[in-house]
């Protein structure tokens, strides 16, 4: 008995816990830029990991990866088509060139159906098919 009750406390725990984080306020994307910095140990210098730009309407529009020296290790583009899904992903190299760029075809209920991978040359390097499964 006291087994059974000690997992319906826990449980009910999670869900609280769960609930709290479902209703707290959510941060405004639109215009902003996230900056993340890798602080070392006590009196390192910062140096700048990783910055991601978000468009007026809160869409991700640019992500960039930086080295430990601070240069660009990557960056990623996204555009976005009319009914607000990602249309394509733009992965470009240190110096910015393009190495390749990724497409996508939606399901009925807006997610990912499939993803195309091209290189810069648009020849199709690869395609991924997503599957969605519910259990009950």
């Amino acid at each position: 008995m006291k087994r059974i009750l000690s997992i319906l406390i826990i449980l009910l725990a999670a869900h609280a816990a769960y609930a709290q984080d479902a209703n707290a306020p959510k941060l405004n994307k639109k215009n902003l830029v996230v900056k993340e910095w890798n602080a070392g140990s006590k009196g390192a210098a910062q140096t700048l990991d990783h910055v991601t730009t978000y468009s007026p309407d809160g869409k991700k529009i640019d992500e960039i990866e930086y080295d430990a020296a601070g240069k660009q290790k990557w960056r990623k583009k996204y555009e976005w088509n009319a009914n607000g899904r990602m249309s394509r992903e733009l992965v470009y190299d240190e110096r910015n060139r393009l190495m390749n760029y990724k497409t996508f075809e939606y399901n009925e209920f807006g997610k990912k159906k499939v993803q195309y991978t091209y290189n810069a040359k648009g020849k199709l390097l690869g395609t991924k098919i997503f599957e969605y499964l519910t259990q009950e």
